[in-house]
């Protein structure tokens, strides 16, 4: 299996970036991509789970875009719930 070319992490937050590389007319083409992977324990079992959302490069800009919004709605609402 690859290994990722590098990969950060932030709590239970992590980002892995793969060089990637196909087939294009006969011409091989190297691209990166980037998986950003959530972990958490399973309170009921004590399981490790996780979930993935892998991106192409023009995501990521729009995945920045997108949470700045979530975080603005969020971090403003009047509103707390009991998970907060």
């Amino acid at each position: 299996m690859d290994k990722p070319i590098k990969k950060y992490r932030a709590g239970s937050i992590d980002a892995a970036i793969w060089l990637n590389s196909s087939d294009i007319d006969g011409t091989r083409v190297e691209y990166k991509s980037v998986t950003l992977r959530r972990s958490w324990r399973d309170k009921k079992t004590g399981v490790w789970r996780d979930e993935h959302i892998n991106l192409r490069k023009t995501d990521i800009q729009k995945v920045l875009v997108v949470m700045q919004e979530v975080q603005k709605n969020v971090l403003l609402s009047s509103e707390v719930s009991k998970n907060e």
